[in-house]
């Protein structure tokens, strides 16, 4: 290997730092010495004499050019300031991401936004014991008491909602290893973790968490959390301060954790190298999957051989791709310097002797932020979604991505958000047109491997005009924003789970010839011939047309088996996008299909909606089929839908229900008046959920989809039902569903709606009218029709002020300037709307 191109590699590369701490002011009590040393009280007294302290103060000495003495550096640091300072200390260290654990109680820290000064990307990791102590800490009402359920609930419901709403989070962190030790019980019992709970609680405030089977049971909980959101947990093992008992923090203590085959699959990482136990890490990154290994804090409070050998012990058995960085930094930007700048010395010296040595250590490891999971990723689909609903990407070298796209985004004009379903130009009404340019700033909450494509990765992204800046035309910002007002309002967080109907069709010759050509040429035809392209021709020349993948009814077991190769692919591909499918059956229609996915955050549903989408459509396509969601690909054919059920969750419990305070219908008040709200603005709501002409082909009466304005307990010809759900108590309701909602929708624009129109309830305390509880098209002299057109939805939105604060003046210009194209277009252009099976 050329040592000047790995030099190159290592000292240009940009890094994550996956673990570090808060910052302090300036003024904070706590002595700039104990940046050097886990040390303290009397012990860091003698931090100077070590060989660490002499080498890492002359280091940041040579970086501010001062006297190379204690003295002189913090005279430096005083003079400067901290936001100098801290300038100096990122540019030289190259961080381009930083993961903040804030659990660490430290003199005057600031808070995490405010290290987005120096860094493009700033995230969180929730310590749990922290978390525990802080909820225990809350002073409840008179006459309450903690029961162990009680504090579950809203732990749980605590962790649920920070992915999402607020401070999200990219990880958990445990320091078990502090408490009690890593022996943990994954199987800890209710009695013990009970008594544990007492146990804590009969200490004096504040709460500190230290009996065991409560600490392994709160340990537990968060792994269930970790694994349904795909967050790593992080674990402190090995060295640290005084109150940590070493014998108790070598990772060969979580056997049982890693044996375990709930948690097979959520991922470990053994931080600070474990050191001394490095080797043992080694060696349980190599025999489990899910385990990863960090050298933080090893590096650089370790002397120069302990630093170079620990981390040579982690790579003597793990895979190179599950060593990752960080700094372990805290309360001082120079710890944050140091840890970058020694790890890009140690592993460079590590790839150096390894090259020499055996030649074998793939180049591929300078990528020390640890955060991709393959080597072999060629490019990047940077994914978003228009006001249209239509699903476009850019797709950018690998390279290009990590060094450029994760902190500049992509350019985009700003027509893109105001094209129409029919061509790909702005609506003239939108006020936005090629002039202008934003950027696609990439999620790298959502960046996943593509499940049908090799060498391939996908993210969803964000609108800014500027990285940092949000576009106000972007659909996810519009869907955060109402989110923080409901949860800002009133404490509530709304979960989405979509249905997803779509049909599957097929190309075939003129009629007659397929059936000659013989079992074993239909089985080639279907996978190498029936290829499409916009021309609705076969590839070869032939002439062709589209008829439904097959003919069978509703929930038809043959249809099913006919289509199950398919679904053999897509299930998996969709679980491996941390997407949950509760079931799917063949719907009504000829060629129909029916995906229930699982409901969640509203924000991370509509993720899950679009990705769900990509990997029907693809791995149809795959096979020569093509995937439609469109409403109405057929006049003669049964409609599709995407409809929606959402519920509202506070502290990690559903509050949609009703409760022995209030319990009308079922439902809660809060439920109540939300509902309410949905079912006052629905005819505005569906120029957001049924946003082209052809979804109202699909809302008529006796379909199933919803025509008049009314709601209903289990009638699934209203088009807002409330649903209880097998498990559910008689009685009790536990989520609305919407049914005028369409493939056409884009997700987050759709659930936007809804949100506004639910806070406007829960502002003007709405009440519902009575039910329906027969089919509403018999009482339509009774009934408001809902919208029958576009027209019609488009003219209830403009004539619909609750809208305008709530989603912006600005995109509701655009989306209705769109909705006027597609309204002008599809009249005059009868036929059009059959080529929308290619764009949704």
């Amino acid at each position: 290997m050329d040592l000047t191109e790995l030099r190159k590699a290592v000292t240009e590369a940009e890094l994550v730092d996956a673990h570090a701490h808060n910052i302090v002011a300036i003024n904070s009590a706590l002595p700039f010495i104990s940046g050097f040393s886990e040390a303290n009280g009397d012990a860091l007294s003698y931090a100077p004499h070590s060989l660490s302290f002499k080498r890492n103060l002359k280091d940041v000495a040579e970086l501010y050019g001062c006297e190379k003495t204690l003295h002189g550096v913090e005279e430096h640091r005083r003079l400067a300031g901290l936001q100098s300072i801290s300038s100096t200390c990122f540019r030289a260290a190259g961080i381009s991401v930083i993961l903040i654990d804030d659990g660490l109680r430290l003199d005057k820290k600031h808070e995490i936004s405010w290290h987005k000064n120096f860094a493009p990307v700033v995230g969180r990791i929730l310590r749990i014991e922290h978390l525990a102590e802080e909820i225990l800490n809350e002073e409840l009402p008179v006459g309450s008491s903690w029961t162990l359920d009680f504090f579950t609930e809203i732990f749980v419901g605590k962790l649920k909602s920070y992915p999402f709403i607020g401070d999200k989070i990219f990880g958990l962190k445990s320091i078990a290893a502090y408490r009690s030790g890593l022996e943990i019980n994954t199987n800890v019992t209710k009695k013990d973790a009970e008594e544990g709970l007492a146990e804590v609680l009969h200490a004096a405030k504040p709460v500190r968490i230290s009996n065991k089977s409560f600490i392994d049971y709160v340990f537990t909980r968060s792994l269930e959390v970790a694994l349904l959101f795909d967050l790593p947990m992080q674990i402190h093992t090995g060295f640290g301060d005084k109150d940590l008992d070493m014998r108790l923090s070598n990772p060969l203590h979580l056997r049982d954790v890693l044996e375990d085959k709930r948690f097979s699959k959520c991922r470990i990482v053994l931080l600070h190298a474990s050191y001394p136990f490095s080797k043992e890490a080694s060696y349980l990154a190599s025999i489990y999957p899910q385990v990863y290994l960090d050298f933080g804090l090893a590096v650089p409070k370790l002397s120069v051989h302990g630093m170079i050998s620990s981390v040579k012990e982690l790579l003597e058995l793990a895979p190179i791709k599950k060593v990752m960085f960080s700094t372990d930094g805290y309360a001082f930007p120079e710890t944050f310097y140091l840890g970058a700048k020694k790890s890009r010395e140690v592993v460079f010296s590590v790839l150096r002797d390894a090259c020499a040595d055996e030649n074998s250590v793939s180049p591929n490891f300078v990528k020390v932020n640890g955060n991709d999971s393959e080597d072999d990723v060629s490019f990047v689909r940077v994914i978003w979604s228009d006001a249209s609903g239509q699903q476009r990407c850019r797709v950018v070298p690998k390279n290009r991505f990590n060094d450029v796209v994760t902190k500049n985004g992509i350019g985009l004009t700003f027509a893109s958000m105001g094209m129409t379903s029919f061509t790909d130009g702005p609506a003239d009404e939108t006020n936005l047109t090629g002039v202008g340019e934003i950027r696609l700033m990439p999620d790298l909450s959502t960046k996943w491997r593509i499940p049908w494509v090799k060498q391939e990765e996908m993210v969803l992204a964000d609108m800014h005009l500027k990285p940092g800046e949000a576009w106000e035309y972007c659909p996810r910002e519009a869907l955060r924003r109402v989110s923080k007002i409901l949860k800002d309002e009133f404490n509530l967080v709304m979960n989405a789970g979509f249905e997803n109907e779509f049909f599957i069709l097929k190309g075939i010759l003129r009629y007659g010839i397929l059936l000659s050509l013989g079992k074993f040429v239909i089985e080639h035809f279907r996978s190498m011939v029936i290829i499409w392209n916009t021309n609705e021709k076969l590839v070869q020349g032939w002439e062709g047309r589209i008829v439904p993948f097959d003919s069978t009814p509703y929930s038809s077991t043959s249809s099913y088996d006919a289509a199950s190769y398919l679904f053999h692919e897509v299930i998996p591909a969709l679980h491996s996008l941390n997407i949950t499918v509760e079931q799917l059956h063949a719907e009504s229609g000829k060629g129909q299909f029916e995906m229930a996915l699982g409901h969640t955050a509203c924000m991370h549903a509509a993720d899950n909606l679009i990705y769900t989408r990509e990997v029907i459509r693809a791995i149809t396509r795959k096979h020569g089929l093509l995937a439609t969601f469109m409403p109405k690909y057929s006049l003669d054919e049964i409609g599709s839908g995407a409809h929606v059920h959402i519920s509202l969750w506070q502290n990690g419990q559903n509050v949609f229900m009703g409760s022995g305070g209030f319990s009308r219908h079922g439902m809660s008040k809060v439920g109540e008046e939300f509902l309410a709200g949905v079912l006052h603005h629905l005819p505005a709501i569906l120029a957001f959920t049924a946003p082209i002409p052809n979804s109202y082909d699909r809302i008529q009466p006796n379909t199933w989809s919803g025509a008049y304005k009314c709601w209903g307990k289990e009638n699934r010809e209203a088009p807002l039902r409330t649903a209880c759900p097998p498990g559910i108590q008689h009685g009790l309701v536990s989520n609305f569903e919407i049914k005028s909602f369409d493939g056409c929708a884009n997700p987050h624009l759709g659930l936007a709606a809804i949100l506004a129109a639910g806070i406007d309830g829960l502002r003007n305390h709405l009440s519902l009218p009575e039910p329906i509880d027969t089919n509403p098209s018999s009482l339509d002299a009774e009934l408001e029709r809902l919208p029958k057109s576009l027209s019609e939805s488009l003219e209830a939105l403009k004539e619909d002020n609750a809208f305008t604060d709530l989603i912006g003046e600005k995109l509701l210009v655009a989306i209705k300037g769109i909705r006027k194209a597609e309204i002008d277009y599809y009249s005059n252009h009868k036929d059009a709307y059959k080529q929308l099976i290619y764009r949704y």
